[in-house]
């Protein structure tokens, strides 16, 4: 069986994650996961975050209903990042929109690439 502590963690005991839409493949957010949010992750297949600003696991989805079902999880060549892939209910992003990565640097300026989904 696979073990979370087999990961490499930073020095605040967190490991980048990548969720990725699995049918899609279009990247939905960034966020951070601790080997309990790991282990919490592919023992219930709803993905759990780590929130560093209210210090306590987030399950993706609880209150606002936007759901990640775990598909697959991925560990990377040096074993400090995880790639998440996912079906995703509704929005992704805390902004309503489908991705947190709704900004693009065009010709030098920031320019809003996705509008939050109604």
């Amino acid at each position: 069986m696979f073990d979370p502590l087999s990961l490499k963690y930073d020095a605040k005991g967190l490991i980048p994650v990548i969720a990725q839409d699995a049918d899609s493949a279009e990247v939905l957010m960034m966020a951070w996961m601790n080997a309990d949010a790991v282990a919490r992750t592919l023992d219930s297949g709803r993905v759990t975050y780590w929130s560093r600003s209210r210090q306590s696991f987030w399950i993706k989805g609880e209150s606002s209903g936007h759901v990640q079902e775990l598909v697959e999880m991925r560990v990377d060549c040096d074993s400090d990042c995880l790639l998440v892939l996912v079906r995703q209910t509704g929005p992704a992003c805390h902004t309503n929109r489908r991705s947190c990565f709704y900004t693009a640097i065009r010709d030098g300026a920031k320019v809003e690439i996705l509008q939050p989904m109604s």
